[in-house]
């Protein structure tokens, strides 16, 4: 194994989700992040070893622990789920700080060929802020007719100046860096490929601050910029400096963002609703029977869009389940300022998020040795959404499962997931 490989598989490992930015994180992560840091919340007998904000984490925990979020399905004023999913949605879309609704932009295809047994389209389209949206498109060769279709959201990896490529292969020639993000998280399969051979048409499209809406180091200025520049971009060198540079900017992001009454995820939600309302209009695609998937930074947009749009008909949630107490005491550091809504925690518990696409097929899947939670609020959050889906009537449309290993979406995870679609995208 190459130093470079090593390199790459360890930074990516402890990245997850993009905390790589700083060497003091990969070191404290060895010393933290195998500490014993679960919190049990029995009747409020909290019982502290360690927490993210030290001797804070029994106060905070306690805040939101005395009773069930307000709109959550399991508190007994709800009864009925449609009444309960009109005004929960509505107050977590307002938490979210959505953008104004895109309406949906003119596609320009860029290139149409065929490879891997797919017919691939690469579109772009221009929103009304940043550089265009480019986008891959993946089908059956030689298909006629309205398909199934998969919107596939790509991870966060640390790695921003990628998007579409990780989760697609569209040659032989592929960049190196990606030939091992998908060996080392995706069982060397490029799985959005692996689903539209299934007889899907896939749409994976580049998200916010990634690859072709990354930001443009020309376009901020120069006191943050770090004398670096967007010049011979393909390089690794050039790539891992801007990753490191990206990771760091996260937090100002985050912050300008709040200040315009906006949020991550509620930025997310808009453009990959544009990409839905995309998919959902071509020729070849049945609107009706439209799934979502991702792991990591693409499990935590499948929570969201899931959970708020009902033309996704069957969701897959990989790598990105728990509850806001492990974020907030356990596992914060683990995370972006991509994961978060202010205020939002006291209305709904995060799995609850994803709990309101409820009655409609879901599935999470998890990795019991999953660097980025505690296995204790995975198993929670486990419980939390067999409860709402319970209450809905559906508790044969939810499902999770926990396999063994680090945070992955491997090729047994995969068949999974297929598998789930063509249940209840095929029928």
């Amino acid at each position: 194994m190459s130093n470079n490989r090593r390199n790459f598989i360890k930074t990516s490992t402890l990245t997850g989700l993009g905390i790589a930015g700083s060497g003091n994180f990969l070191n404290a992560f060895g010393a933290i992040g195998n500490e014993q840091n679960n919190i049990s919340l029995n009747n409020l007998n909290i019982q502290q070893q360690k927490s993210m904000i030290g001797a804070y984490g029994p106060w905070a925990a306690a805040v939101n622990g005395k009773t069930l979020p307000s709109y959550s399905f399991r508190n007994s004023k709800w009864k009925n789920v449609k009444e309960w999913q009109k005004a929960a949605r509505k107050i977590t879309m307002e938490r979210m700080g959505i953008p104004p609704s895109n309406e949906r932009p003119q596609v320009t295809v860029k290139k149409k060929y065929t490879y891997d047994n797919l017919d691939i389209e690469e579109l772009s389209w221009q929103l009304p802020y940043g550089s265009p949206t480019d986008a891959i498109l993946l089908k059956p060769a030689n298909t006629t007719g309205k398909l199934p279709a998969i919107l596939a959201f790509h991870d966060h990896g640390g790695n921003k100046y990628f998007g579409t490529r990780k989760i697609t292969k569209t040659s032989d020639d592929q960049h190196p860096m990606m030939k091992l993000h998908q060996e080392h998280y995706y069982s060397n399969k490029a799985w959005a490929n692996e689903v539209a051979k299934r007889g899907y048409v896939v749409l994976v499209a580049d998200s916010f601050t990634f690859a072709s809406r990354r930001v443009l180091l020309k376009d901020v200025p120069d006191v943050i910029r770090e004398n670096l520049t967007d010049e011979n971009p393909e390089e690794q060198a050039n790539i891992d400096a801007y990753n490191k540079w990206a990771s760091d900017h996260e937090h100002i992001m985050a912050k300008s963002l709040f200040c315009t009454g906006m949020t991550w995820p509620g930025v997310f939600f808009s453009e990959d609703r544009t990409a839905l309302d995309i998919l959902s209009a071509r020729n070849d695609v049945d609107a009706a029977r439209i799934g979502c998937c991702g792991l990591s930074g693409g499990g935590l947009r499948t929570d969201y869009m899931a959970g708020l749009d009902e033309r996704i008909r069957c969701a897959v949630s990989v790598g990105f389940m728990s509850t806001w107490n492990d974020f907030a005491l356990n596992k914060c550091f683990t995370h972006t300022w991509m994961t978060y809504v202010p205020i939002l925690p006291r209305e709904l518990d995060f799995p609850e998020i994803l709990g309101l696409r409820a009655p409609l097929p879901t599935l999470v899947l998890n990795d019991i040795d999953d660097q980025l939670y505690t296995i204790d609020e995975m198993r929670k959050a486990d419980t939390i959404l067999q409860q709402v889906f319970e209450k809905a009537g559906a508790a044969d449309r939810y499902k999770a499962s926990f396999y063994p290993g680090p945070h992955k979406f491997d090729a047994d995870m995969q068949k999974e997931a297929f598998d789930w679609f063509d249940r209840w995208l095929k029928a």
